[in-house]
């Protein structure tokens, strides 16, 4: 489980491309508190560490991931947002993240303001009843809060902290992100359902 707190952003330097799946090398300052075996998000994507040295860390990724997520798309050089798993001793900053992306969305607009960015990203349809005004949402593993829905239309406003701390400030009209719904919101869509069920 994660947060949607990035702590670093790596740099791919390698990618291995095998049959049916890949294993990326990620520079990055986290190395030391990483172990093998662990789990690490990248992009919103929960890796597990399978090689370490000592400045960088290599993941397998497996060929449904290559499909579902932008992960399949990332080249030589890219910046990608990572996080380190939860402690259960820690402060949850963010909200609950899993690290299983729920769909592609598409960059519409990132356009600078005065404080913040304008952030504007077209969500597939059939996740848009997950997502609510003020409600939370993570984007490329960033936990972010949902200024506006409007159809498949949602705005998100970027703060500096979050501009100079992820990738987000990168991305360009027609980039692929990878998104994740808040979880509690899927948990009461099933449960309402099974009630349902059970009525009839």
């Amino acid at each position: 489980m994660f947060t949607g707190l990035v702590a670093d952003k790596g740099r791919v330097i390698a990618i291995t491309e095998l049959s049916e799946s890949a294993v990326l090398e990620i520079e990055s300052a986290l190395v030391g508190q990483l172990a093998v075996g662990e789990s690490i998000s990248v992009n919103g994507v929960c890796l597990t560490a399978i090689e370490l040295s000592t400045t960088s860390f290599k993941a397998d990724v497996m060929v449904q991931t290559l499909r579902v997520t932008s992960l399949g798309s990332l080249k030589i050089g890219a910046l990608v947002n990572l996080e380190l798993a939860a402690r259960a001793d820690s402060r949850l900053g963010g909200h609950i993240v899993q690290g299983h992306v729920d769909a592609v969305a598409e960059v519409k607009e990132n356009s600078s303001g005065e404080k913040w960015n304008k952030f504007v990203i077209k969500v597939p349809k059939s996740f848009t009843k997950y997502i609510v005004n003020q409600g939370s949402i993570a984007v490329d593993g960033v936990s972010l809060t949902v200024g506006e829905i409007s159809g498949e239309l949602v705005t998100l406003w970027l703060i500096p902290e979050t501009l100079a701390k992820t990738n987000l400030a990168e991305k360009r009209a027609g980039d692929s992100v990878n998104i994740e719904v808040d979880v509690i919101a899927k948990y009461v869509e099933r449960l309402m359902k099974r009630g349902e069920e059970n009525d009839n």
